[in-house]
């Protein structure tokens, strides 16, 4: 797989925040190449029997929809998460292949870039956040970099446990 890079193809604040976005996500992408689909449902760690690479797909993908789709839109949350099993996602994701968890994450993060493209960075979120603060598009932008970021490091150590594979 060529990724991506995390150049900006223009240095004005929209492109470099999706650009590091997109970059993040085609990350994501490349820990999972060449996984079994046995490693993608696989939960190395002891501590975290939910944390596996098809949970981590699922989970970025439900983060983005309760972002994008949720806070910012003040659409209907129709995430699998409830009060009564709040990782609900992350559970889930061992009865779907990996390549369709991938392909639906690829699919709303299509949506939600044409959604970006068309959204001022200043556009306050018509949900609201702790305190009931409304947000920025920026905001939504930066975090969900920051939250992609991380769970790439997550899937690192998930790879190297599982099959060995190490890499950026």
């Amino acid at each position: 797989m060529t990724r991506i890079s995390d150049t900006p193809t223009a240095w004005d604040e929209r492109t470099q925040l999706t650009t590091f976005l997109d970059y993040a996500r085609d990350t994501v992408r490349a820990k999972c190449e060449g996984a079994s689909a046995e490693h993608a449902r696989t939960a190395p760690l002891p501590g975290s029997p939910l944390m596996t690479l098809s949970g981590v797909v699922n989970h970025l993908r439900w983060v983005e929809h309760y972002w994008f789709e949720v806070i910012l839109l003040g659409e209907e949350d129709r995430a699998p998460m409830t009060d009564e099993d709040p990782d609900g996602e992350m559970r889930i994701a061992v009865d779907f292949p990996l390549p369709q968890l991938l392909a639906e994450y690829a699919e709303n993060s299509a949506r939600h870039r044409e959604l970006v493209a068309r959204t001022p960075l200043d556009q306050k979120s018509v949900g609201t956040i702790r305190g009931g603060v409304h947000v920025d598009l920026r905001w939504i932008l930066h975090h969900l970099v920051e939250e992609t970021a991380r769970h790439n490091g997550h899937m690192d150590i998930l790879r190297e446990l599982l099959d060995g594979t190490t890499g950026d």
